[in-house]
C-alpha cells in the first residue's frame, strides 16, 4: 500500500462515506466490534483476506486511498462525536488521570485500600460513557436525541447496560440537573453530598442491571466509623473532577478494547507497590501474562480457565491474543475462572466488563471446592488452563488423603509442606485429553529434593510428570519482576498432546537476558514476548538461551527442571586480560600525577 492512506485511516474513511458505526462496519465486513475497534486503534493489522475485503469496500464507498483518508476518518469522529476530542487518549494520559485520582485520596485510605473506592467509580464511567455513545447511537437511527432517550427506557434491552439518570455521569459531576423524585412521606430523596450520591447510584445501576450485584455497589461511599465518613466527600469529589476530566472519555470509540485494560492494571500495579505481599496476589505483570497467552496459542472457541484469576487479566489477555491470531474470526473464547476473595472478585468482574468480555466466574477456594464441575460431581475440563496461584502455599495432606476429585494419589501421590505440586496436579486434572497450561511458581518448586539422599514427595511427583511426558517445558522468569516477591519465578508449560516433534523432550528457557532493569520493579520488554514465545515454540537449542533436553536427561540431574542449571549464561561481552586492564589502570595513575603537577604549576603564582 504505498502512497495510500493507513488502513486504520480508511476503515474510518469507510464509516463517514457510509455512515456506519464500528459495529455495522463489523456487520459489513463479517469481523466482530472489537476487532475493528482494534485495527482503526492500530493494534492489530488485518491479515490478508480482511485486508482484501476492505480494500473491496473502499472501493465500493468511493473512498480515495490518496491523502483524504485521514480527513474523511476525522469527519466520522466529528459527526458522531460533535465537539468531543477526536483523538483517544494515550497510555501516559491515561495513567497520569488513574494515578491523579489516586493521588486526591491518599491519606484518607492506605494503598491496599484505594482500589476498594477508585475501581468502582472508574468502571461508573466507563459505563456511563458506553450509555451515552449508544444513546447517540439510537439518535442516529431515530434522528432526536429526547425520542432515543424514550426507546432506551422502554426497552433496555437495547442497550449494553442500562443506566438511570442519577448514576450517569453527567448528573454525578453536577454537570447536568436532575429533579430528585419525593419519598412516600412528600420529603426530597435527594442525597445530602456526593458520597450519599454515589451509594445511591451504584446500588440504582444494580437494580436496573442485576449482573453487576457485588461488582459496582461492593463498597458504601457514605459508610461512617466512629461518626466520620470513611472517605470525606470533598476528596470524592477531587476524583470525580479527574475522571470529568474531557480527555479522558472511556466510550466504545474513545479507548481500544485493551486499552482501558492497561491503564487499569497499571493502577493494580501502582497498589501493588504499595502493598507488599497481597497484591502479588491479584496483579500477575502484564509482561508474563502475555508471553503465557502467545505460548498457549489459544483458539477460537476454546474453552479456557484459571482457577486462582485474581483481576482476571491472564483469561483477558488469552482473549486478546486470540483475537490477533484470528482478528476475522467471530468466535470469541470461552473463559472461566475461579476466585477467593470478594475483593479480586469483583475487580475481576469489572475487567471482563471493561473489555467488553463474557466470562463466567465464581467464588470460592479452589483446592478445597472447585466450583466447576460436571452434572455427575466430577472435576469439568478444559483445553487451556492458566493460573498464578500462592507460591509455596502450605499444604496440608491430611485434608486431601480422600480427595473427591482424586487430583493426587494417581497424578505422582501427595506433596507435603508446600502447595506448588499440588497445584500443578489440580491443573493437570482440569485438562481435557488435548488441553494445555502454564502455570506461574516459585523456581524452587523445579528443584526441590533434586539430589538428596532422602525421599522426597515433590520430587517423586515431578518424576511421575517427566515419565508420562507431560511437561512441555519451563520458562525462568528474570528477578525482581513480581510485586510480592523479588525472587525469579517460573513458568511451568503442561501439554497432555505433545506434537511429535516434543515428544520425549523438556524445553527450558531461561528468559533472564531480557530484563530491563526498572524502578521499583524489572520488566520484560514488550517487543521481547513474541520472540521468547516463538523461540519456545520452535524448540530448538540456542546458546546461553535455551536447552531441550531428554527425559533420559531429566532422570540423571534427578528430574532437577530449572532452566538455570541446563542453560548456561555465558556473558555477551568480551574480557580483556587482567594484565591489559592494569597497565591501563597504571598508566591513568601516571596521567593523573601530571595533570596534579600541572595545576599546581597554574595555580603557584595566585
Amino acid at each position: 500500500m504505498t502512497n495510500k492512506a493507513p488502513l486504520d485511516a480508511t476503515l474510518r474513511a469507510i464509516r463517514a462515506k457510509l455512515n456506519l458505526t464500528q459495529e455495522q462496519l463489523a456487520d459489513r465486513l463479517g469481523v466482530s466490534f472489537a476487532t475493528v475497534n482494534r485495527w482503526e486503534g492500530g493494534t492489530t493489522v488485518p491479515q490478508k483476506a480482511a485486508r482484501a475485503s476492505i480494500l473491496a469496500l473502499a472501493a465500493e464507498a468511493g473512498v480515495d486511498q490518496g491523502t483524504d483518508g485521514a480527513a474523511a476518518a476525522a469527519d466520522v469522529t466529528r459527526r458522531r462525536r460533535g465537539s468531543r476530542s477526536a483523538a483517544a487518549p494515550s497510555t501516559k494520559p491515561m495513567e497520569q488521570m488513574l494515578w491523579d485520582a489516586a493521588c486526591s485520596i491518599r491519606g484518607e485510605k492506605d494503598a491496599a485500600k484505594f482500589k476498594d473506592y477508585l475501581l468502582p467509580l472508574l468502571f461508573l464511567k466507563r459505563l456511563s460513557d458506553v450509555f451515552d455513545d449508544e444513546i447517540d447511537r439510537l439518535t442516529e437511527e431515530y434522528g432526536d436525541r429526547t425520542t432515543a432517550l424514550e426507546i432506551a427506557e422502554s426497552d433496555h434491552a437495547l442497550l449494553r447496560f442500562y443506566l438511570p439518570a442519577e448514576a450517569r455521569w453527567g448528573v454525578i459531576s453536577g454537570r447536568d440537573a436532575f429533579d430528585w423524585p419525593v419519598d412516600d412521606n412528600g420529603a426530597s430523596t435527594r442525597p445530602r453530598d456526593l458520597g450519599e450520591h454515589l451509594t445511591k447510584a451504584v446500588r440504582a445501576v444494580v437494580r436496573h442491571n442485576p449482573s453487576l450485584s457485588g461488582v459496582i455497589d461492593a463498597v458504601d461511599f457514605a459508610a461512617e466509623r466512629n461518626g466520620e465518613r470513611d472517605i470525606n466527600p470533598a476528596k470524592l469529589r477531587g476524583v470525580v473532577e479527574t475522571f470529568s476530566d474531557p480527555r479522558y472519555r472511556l466510550g466504545l470509540a474513545d479507548v481500544q478494547p485493551d486499552f482501558l485494560g492497561r491503564a487499569y492494571e497499571y493502577l493494580l500495579r501502582k497498589f501493588a507497590e504499595g502493598s507488599g505481599q497481597s497484591a502479588g496476589e491479584f496483579f500477575t505483570p502484564t509482561e508474563v501474562g502475555f508471553l503465557m497467552a502467545h505460548i498457549l496459542r489459544p483458539r477460537p472457541g476454546e474453552e479456557c480457565h484459571d482457577y486462582a484469576c485474581g483481576s482476571a487479566g491472564l483469561l483477558v489477555k488469552l482473549q486478546l491474543v486470540a483475537r490477533e491470531l484470528d482478528p476475522t474470526s467471530k468466535v470469541p473464547l470461552k473463559l472461566y475462572g475461579q476466585e477467593l476473595t470478594a475483593e479480586s472478585y469483583a475487580i475481576a468482574e469489572m475487567n471482563t466488563i471493561i473489555h467488553d468480555m463474557q466470562v463466567e466466574m465464581a467464588r470460592g477456594d479452589t483446592m478445597i471446592n472447585p466450583k466447576f464441575r460436571t452434572t455427575d460431581g466430577r472435576l469439568r475440563t478444559f483445553d487451556v488452563v492458566v493460573a498464578n496461584p500462592m507460591w509455596n502455599q502450605p499444604f496440608n495432606p491430611d485434608i486431601f488423603a480422600d480427595d473427591p476429585f482424586d487430583r493426587f494419589r494417581p497424578q505422582g501421590g501427595i506433596t507435603t509442606g508446600k502447595g506448588d505440586w499440588a497445584w500443578l496436579q489440580h491443573t493437570l486434572a482440569c485438562l481435557n485429553d488435548r488441553g494445555r497450561a502454564a502455570v506461574v511458581l516459585d523456581t524452587g518448586a523445579v528443584t526441590r529434593g533434586s539430589g538428596s539422599k532422602n525421599e522426597d514427595k515433590e520430587r517423586n511427583i515431578r518424576k511421575w510428570f517427566v515419565e508420562q511426558d507431560l511437561i512441555d517445558g519451563v520458562i525462568l522468569l528474570p528477578e525482581n519482576l513480581f510485586y510480592n516477591t523479588t525472587a525469579a519465578g517460573v513458568i511451568v508449560v503442561l501439554n497432555r498432546r505433545k506434537p511429535a516433534a516434543r515428544k520425549g523432550r523438556i524445553v527450558l528457557l531461561n528468559a533472564s537476558r531480557h530484563v530491563v532493569k526498572g524502578r521499583p520493579k524489572n520488566y520484560i520488554p514488550q517487543e521481547d514476548i513474541r520472540s521468547l514465545a516463538a523461540a519456545y515454540l520452535k524448540g530448538e537449542p540456542i546458546e546461553g538461551e535455551i536447552a531441550v533436553i531428554s527425559r533420559g536427561q531429566a532422570e540423571e540431574a534427578d528430574y532437577n527442571l530449572s532452566p538455570g542449571r541446563w542453560v548456561a549464561q555465558g556473558s555477551a561481552t568480551d574480557h580483556r586480560p587482567v594484565k591489559a586492564i592494569f597497565a591501563d589502570i597504571l598508566a591513568l595513575d601516571d596521567e593523573a600525577r601530571e595533570i596534579d603537577q600541572t595545576l599546581a604549576r597554574l595555580l603557584a603564582p595566585l
